[in-house]
């Protein structure tokens, strides 16, 4: 039982108003927080024989299920009340108080045996309690059991007519516990005094025969025999007289008879000792949430007009269970996943092995938490959406590493982005220039940590969205290159026109000289210059023109 959870009384489960069964939510909420394994027990019998006194008993309560104290039935429908487990720590006690069977304002008794089929089904200890002696009238009273392989089924039949063996029933049904109320006889039998267990036993002896009044008297006994294997008995003597039975729940136990108080007080003992915890086909515990899916799936078959199927019934718990199971597997491995990742992984194979880590992890808890999950087939859905949670790990690690790539590249390539707008690899020589700067940031880029998988694939798809800047960069530096070798090739012409023209100055001037020093020597009588410098004179004034 979750330890903020305290109900102070009992509430009503399952409603019968006007012929119609009905699952209280509040009560259903309640069962769905209690964690802890749960000791049922349900109490059925006559209107007013006080089953309700006997129940606030075991909650250790003086009241809280209705006593009512007129021949008006109060208890209604199944009403239920969660307590600690008195002698079990981390048990729940569940009490289930039925509405009295045989109402005689009721008018309609039809859902008489659906609650008692109910009461049988749901709890793990069933008390029927009834008043005075055992005789044939009280067995007469118990024709419910009669009827229950009329009302329930503990196997799916393929013939709605078919008998199941009783073997099928004992399996899943509860412990048998017959309280006799305001009981005033002796228990002797020939004068020899018998337990209350051997008085029950004499009342359930069989007849011999075959006749139709041995089989009406044998029929309810053979039932409880079959049904339920363990059986016992207390006897209750009257516990007070006159018009205090009207106030029950207010009389302290002193003024109570002895006998009754004790009596009551061994039934509560054995109670708390010896019922055990619910459970159903396959030895599985029954908690509150599955307490609550098995009211929901039996009330609803109910409903439907259906007979409510054990195995049925556990075969929903199962898919209820195993659904619940896989959604907290899956949540364990997503949990786990993202605390061991760190994206982007390296390798593949490194997002690889986490996951068969975390995979077996999550089917170690579905594995504890699930139950009869015939062929694997829950655990196999598992597989299979574990599966699809590792593919999607796989592409958001492949998405974190081509983000990490781009921004990484963006960060290491962005100076040499604004070189190139800035011009400064438009020159000769620039491209050359350019591809040894980008060869250094990428082998900067393959240096740098924690890149992930996509880091070789997103790098070539950055240097192919920059092919056409590179092609740029290389036509602008194949015409900046030819355009300068025409310059320099003009520049040497030229230097070679003005150095032949300053030696053809220099042989003009030198001739000049010739020509003035062959004046001065016509005059002093000097030989005439050679006729050899003239003609070379005149092959350097040749040369010249030819290069202008």
């Amino acid at each position: 039982m979750a330890t903020d959870l305290w109900m102070p009384a009992p509430i009503c489960l399952i409603e019968n108003s006007k012929g119609q069964l009905t699952v209280k939510q509040e009560a259903t909420e309640i069962l769905a927080t209690v964690t802890q394994p749960v000791v049922v027990v349900a109490i059925v019998g006559l209107y007013r024989t006080g089953k309700s006194y006997l129940m606030n008993k075991l909650a250790g309560q003086k009241s809280g299920f209705s006593l009512g104290s007129t021949v008006q039935s109060h208890t209604k429908g199944i009403w239920m009340w969660c307590v600690p487990h008195p002698k079990k720590p981390n048990h729940t006690l569940v009490l289930l108080d039925t509405e009295g069977l045989g109402d005689v304002e009721k008018g309609d008794n039809k859902n008489d045996g659906w609650i008692f089929a109910l009461a049988v089904l749901l709890s793990s200890t069933f008390v029927y309690n009834s008043m005075g002696i055992i005789n044939q009238q009280a067995m007469d009273q118990l024709h419910y059991v009669t009827e229950l392989t009329k009302r329930v089924r503990a196997q799916p039949s393929p013939s709605t007519a078919e008998v199941e063996d009783s073997t099928n029933f004992i399996n899943f049904f509860p412990d048998f516990v017959w309280t006799v109320r305001d009981f005033t006889l002796e228990l002797k039998i020939n004068e020899q005094p018998i337990t209350s267990d051997e008085y029950l036993e004499k009342a359930l002896k069989l007849k011999e025969g075959t006749s139709d009044e041995v089989h009406t008297f044998n029929l309810p006994r053979q039932c409880i025999h079959q049904f339920f294997p363990k059986k016992k008995c207390f006897i209750f003597e009257p516990p007070t007289h006159g018009k205090k039975l009207a106030q029950l729940e207010k009389l302290h136990d002193n003024e109570l008879e002895a006998n009754f108080v004790e009596q009551t007080e061994s039934f509560c003992s054995y109670i708390f000792q010896h019922s055990k915890v619910k459970m159903v086909q396959g030895g599985i515990t029954v908690n509150g949430p599955r307490l609550q899916n098995l009211v929901l799936t039996y009330v609803e078959a109910i409903t439907r007009g259906d007979m409510p199927c054990m195995e049925n019934a556990v075969l929903a718990l199962a898919q209820i269970e195993n659904s619940a199971a896989i959604q907290r597997a899956l949540t364990h491995y997503e949990e786990v996943m993202r605390q061991r990742v760190q994206f982007p992984t390296e390798t593949l194979q490194e997002l690889l092995d986490i996951h068969a880590s975390c995979e077996r992890e999550a089917t170690e808890v579905f594995i504890e938490d699930s139950f009869k999950d015939v062929d694997q087939k829950f655990q196999k859905a598992l597989v299979i959406q574990l599966e699809a949670k590792r593919d999607a790990f796989c592409n958001q690690n492949l998405n974190e590493s081509a983000q990490r790539c781009r921004a990484l590249l963006q960060d290491i390539f962005r100076p040499l982005e604004e070189g190139v707008k800035q011009g400064f690899f438009s020159k000769p020589g620039g491209y050359g220039l350019f591809l040894q700067k980008k060869q250094e940031l990428i082998e900067k880029y393959n240096q740098h940590p924690r890149k992930g998988i996509q880091a070789e694939a997103t790098l070539q798809e950055y240097l192919r969205s920059k092919e056409d800047v590179a092609k740029t960069i290389e036509q602008t530096d194949q015409a900046l290159t030819a355009k300068e070798k025409e310059i320099v090739a003009e520049q040497e012409k030229a230097q070679a026109a003005e150095a032949a023209a300053k030696q053809l100055q220099e042989l003009q001037m030198r001739n000049q000289e010739r020509q003035e020093q062959k004046k001065k020597s016509q005059l002093g009588g000097v030989k005439e210059v050679p006729a050899r410098v003239e003609a070379e004179v005149n092959r350097w004034c040749k040369h010249v023109r030819k290069l202008f």
